[in-house]
């Protein structure tokens, strides 16, 4: 029992894949990777449920597999959410403190009040994010309590997603035995797995490459300044692979992963790939390059679309940290060399890091929202621990709870 009470569990409900990784807290606070299981992801489509029945089982043989692994019986989940449903707002609140002295109950108003805004009727509130208080006109400040002033103010982030979306989350959790701990934008996870606390007070783009969406997120002075979901991923690559070289989809995924570039001019002129086709058909040997030609495009529009975004955001000129890449797709060959040309900034891929135990078997950009989810539960559950109230309101995913009829 006494372990039980030191595993966290992320369970990545992925287009493409189920992940299912679990960490043990160590007493010195770090966490140790111990198990992980995968299985192909049937029943989702650009990240929202549409088979509620295939991704149940899909989820069931994941959780399945991590158990067996890590030796532990798997009852709670933090869990991941994306898809283009995901909206995000900036927001502004302000109220009078009480004492002259700002208090955790001034926190809790001026939250509520920068909360106070119209979404549309299908969408519930799942992230309220602090970006900075002003107290009597001085910013910049992220721990306001304590300090004297008698305005209060706060910006935040705002993400919502819709209801029918997590319902369908946490249903399909519960179908499985798993009650869900909290419901995490998958960007906000990876974002703990991959970028370091300077990048993201210098200012960093995430661009989380999944199979179904690309989520995008930018931090300016350590807090998210903007989010945003662009309807294209690796599952897109893949379908260009299929028209282009007459295959099925199972082989295209597995020519992706194995022989895939999005640059042509780094593939020799000799180089070749065996391509399976449908039917019985005999195999055909087919230039690398020809391959490279089908995606390079593909991945030359998705960046472009992210740099849109980024423009419209208005942060461009502030991201002085650059691009992080991670998700599935940016092991794709040439994938930092062509945002490198594309954004004109500093680009790298992101790892999971500040994790300890199976570090090899995770040490992958496809494991990024995984390993983030693990490493949001931790904090959460220690920041839980030292900020709820008597009430029970230091849980926002209380109320989404029970906005959701409780997951029932």
């Amino acid at each position: 029992m006494a372990r039980q009470n030191q595993i966290i569990v992320g369970l990545d409900i992925g287009t493409s894949k189920i992940a299912c990784i679990v960490a043990e807290a160590g007493p010195d606070g770090r966490l140790d990777i111990v198990g992980i299981g995968t299985h192909p992801s049937h029943g989702l489509r650009r990240g929202v449920v549409v088979n509620i029945e295939s991704t149940i089982e899909s989820i069931r043989l994941a959780v399945e597999e991590a158990e067996l692994m890590a030796d532990v019986d798997i009852k709670k989940v933090y869990v991941g959410i994306a898809g283009s449903h995901i909206r995000g707002y900036n927001s502004h609140g302000v109220v009078a403190t009480k004492s002259g002295e700002v208090t955790e109950e001034d926190v809790t108003r001026v939250i509520e009040a920068a909360k106070a805004m119209n979404i549309p009727a299908d969408q519930k509130i799942l992230h309220i994010i602090p970006q900075e208080y002003i107290i009597d006109r001085q910013d910049g400040i992220r721990e306001p309590v304590g300090m004297c002033g008698v305005r209060l103010e706060t910006r935040v982030h705002v993400i919502t997603g819709a209801v029918s979306s997590a319902q369908n989350i946490i249903k399909s959790c519960n179908r499985c035995d798993l009650d869900v701990s909290d419901i995490v934008l998958e960007q906000i996870a990876s974002s703990e797995a991959v970028l370091s606390q300077d990048e993201k007070d210098i200012g960093v783009l995430l661009v989380d490459i999944g199979g179904g969406t690309t989520d995008l997120a930018v931090f300016i002075d350590g807090a998210i300044r903007h989010t945003s979901v662009i309807p294209v991923g690796g599952d897109h690559l893949t379908n260009d692979l299929v028209a282009g070289l007459r295959t099925s989809a199972r082989e295209a995924d597995i020519l992706k992963k194995k022989f895939g570039s999005c640059m042509s001019s780094m593939i020799r002129p000799e180089e070749t790939v065996e391509v399976p086709r449908v039917g019985g058909r005999p195999s055909q040997s087919m230039p690398r390059q020809v391959m490279a030609q089908l995606l390079e495009p593909r991945m030359q529009e998705l960046f472009e679309l992210v740099r849109e975004e980024l423009d419209r955001s208005g942060y461009r000129e502030l991201v002085a940290a650059g691009v992080v890449l991670t998700g599935g797709s940016s092991l794709l060959e040439g994938a930092q060399e062509l945002a490198d040309e594309i954004f004109e900034l500093p680009v790298r891929i992101g790892r999971p890091q500040n994790i300890g135990g199976l570090v090899g078997v995770v040490n992958s950009p496809i494991f990024s929202t995984g390993v983030g989810l693990i490493q949001y539960g931790y904090r959460y559950r220690a920041d839980k621990s030292l900020r709820m109230d008597e009430s029970g309101g230091g849980s926002f995913f209380a109320s989404i709870k029970r906005w959701f009829g409780g997951g029932e």
